[in-house]
C-alpha cells in the first residue's frame, strides 16, 4: 500500500497540477466493499485533473460555479485480481481398462457411480467401482495377503458380502464372499478378483465422457471420470502469485451471470511457460485449484471469471480516483466542495480500487463532497 504524504507550503497555498498518465497506486486492482464487493482490474493512472490554485492558500475558499461532486464514503476495501478460469470437477482422469473384448454398455455423461456400481461393460461383464487407495495390480485369490486384500474385504463387507475377519488374509470365507458378489453382478464365479473386474477410487466417480462407444473393441480406456466436487482451475500468471494463497476466498462469476463463493484449495509449486504465437514461449503460469461452496449448476469445462483476494482494509474512507489532485509540492489532495465554496485538503492515499482509493488526513469525514471531473 503506497502512502504519500502531501506537503503544503505554509502561507503560500498548495500548488496543484494535473496528472495524466503517472501511476498512482499498486499494480494490482482492489475492490470497494460496503454491502457488496465490486470486481476489479489492475490499477491504472491516478487520473487527477488540472485546476487553478486559489490565491489564499490551502484552507482558503473562493466562490465558484457548482462543480460535479462525489461523496467521501466509509467502507471496506479489498485488494483483488480478476482472472479467467475453467469450471469443472476435481480429479479428472482417463480410467485405464484391463478388460478384453467388446464394449457392450456405457454410462450417460454426468452419471455418478458409487461403490458397487458398474462403470461400463465389456462382453456384457461389468467393471465395478470399489473404494480405496490401492489399485488392483494383481490377482487376489485364496492365499493372497496384504493391504490390498484388506481393502477388498472392507468393500465386500460394505456391499453386504461378509468376508470373515477383515484382516488382509484371503481365506475361504473371502473367496465365498467374492463368488456371491460375482454371481450377483453377472461375473464369472471364480472366487478371485483382478483388474478386469474392478476399478478403485477414493470415492464416488462421475462419468465425464465415454472414451469408447458400444460395439468398439475395449482398448486402453473406456471411460473418463471425475470426482463429484465442483472446482475451478486457473492458469494464473506467475507474476500474480501473491493472490494465490491456500484457503483464500474467491468469488466466481458463472456464464449465466450468477456468482458463487469458493476457496483456493491448492496452488502449483512449478511455473509452466505456455506456448505463444509462432512457437515462442508465452507467459509463465502456475496452476491454482479452487473448490466452490455454492451451487454452480451442471456445466463442465465452462469458462468463468474469478476474483482473487489478498488484503482487506476495513472501515476506511475512500473517494473516486479521479478526485485526486497532484500537489506541486508532492503528494495528493482533494478539493472539498461546500455549497458554492471549495478548499483543497492534502490526503494520504492507501489501497486503490478500480474506481476508488483509500484516503486519510486532517479535515476529512464521511459524507463530505469532493470535486470530480464532469462527464
Amino acid at each position: 500500500m503506497a502512502v504519500v504524504a502531501a506537503a503544503v507550503a505554509a502561507g503560500g497555498g498548495a500548488a496543484v497540477t494535473a496528472l495524466t498518465g503517472g501511476s498512482a497506486g499498486p499494480s494490482s486492482g482492489a475492490t470497494a466493499q460496503g454491502s457488496a464487493e465490486r470486481g476489479t482490474t489492475d490499477q491504472g493512472s491516478a487520473g487527477a485533473r488540472a485546476t487553478n490554485q486559489d490565491s489564499a492558500g490551502t484552507g482558503a475558499t473562493a466562490a465558484r460555479a457548482v462543480p460535479a461532486t462525489a461523496k467521501i464514503t466509509r467502507s471496506d476495501l479489498v485488494d483483488t485480481k480478476r482472472v479467467g478460469g475453467t469450471l469443472g470437477y476435481q480429479g479428472r482422469r482417463v480410467q485405464p481398462n484391463h478388460a478384453r473384448g467388446t464394449v457392450t454398455r456405457t454410462r450417460a455423461e454426468g452419471t455418478v457411480v458409487r461403490r458397487g456400481g458398474w462403470l461400463y461393460e465389456v462382453d456384457r461383464r461389468p467393471v465395478v467401482l470399489m473404494y480405496g487407495t490401492i489399485p488392483v495390480y494383481r490377482s487376489l485369490r485364496p492365499g493372497s495377503g496384504g493391504a490390498d486384500v484388506e481393502q477388498l474385504e472392507r468393500n465386500l463387507a460394505a456391499l453386504g458380502y461378509p468376508p470373515g475377519t477383515v484382516d488382509g488374509d484371503f481365506t475361504w470365507r473371502t473367496a465365498k464372499a467374492v463368488r456371491e458378489w460375482q454371481d450377483d453382478n453377472g461375473l464369472t464365479e471364480t472366487g478371485s478378483v483382478d483388474s478386469a473386474q474392478v476399478i478403485v477410487a477414493s470415492g464416488p466417480l462421475r462419468v465425464a465422457r465415454a472414451t469408447a462407444l458400444k460395439g468398439d473393441p475395449a482398448g486402453a480406456s473406456v471411460v473418463t471420470t471425475t470426482g463429484t466436487r465442483r472446482t475451478v482451475h486457473i492458469d494464473l500468471q506467475a507474476s500474480y502469485q501473491q493472490f494465490a494463497r491456500v484457503g483464500a476466498k474467491v468469488t466466481v462469476e458463472l456464464p449465466d451471470g450468477r456468482t458463487v463463493k469458493g476457496r483456493i484449495s491448492s496452488v502449483g509449486a512449478t511455473a509452466t511457460a505456455a506456448a505463444g504465437q509462432d512457437g515462442a514461449d508465452g507467459q509463465a503460469t502456475i496452476g491454482v485449484e479452487t473448490t466452490l461452496t455454492g451451487k454452480p449448476g451442471r456445466l463442465d469445462q465452462a469458462p468463468v471469471t474469478v476474483d482473487l483476494r489478498t488484503e482487506r482494509h476495513a472501515n476506511v474512507l475512500s473517494v473516486p480516483v479521479e478526485a485526486l489532485l497532484a500537489l506541486r509540492e508532492g503528494g495528493y489532495g482533494v478539493r472539498i466542495v461546500d455549497g458554492a465554496t471549495t478548499r483543497v485538503v492534502p490526503v494520504r492515499t492507501g489501497l486503490y480500487a478500480v474506481s476508488r482509493v483509500e484516503v486519510s488526513g486532517t479535515g476529512l469525514a464521511e459524507g463530505m463532497k469532493v470535486e470530480v471531473p464532469a462527464i
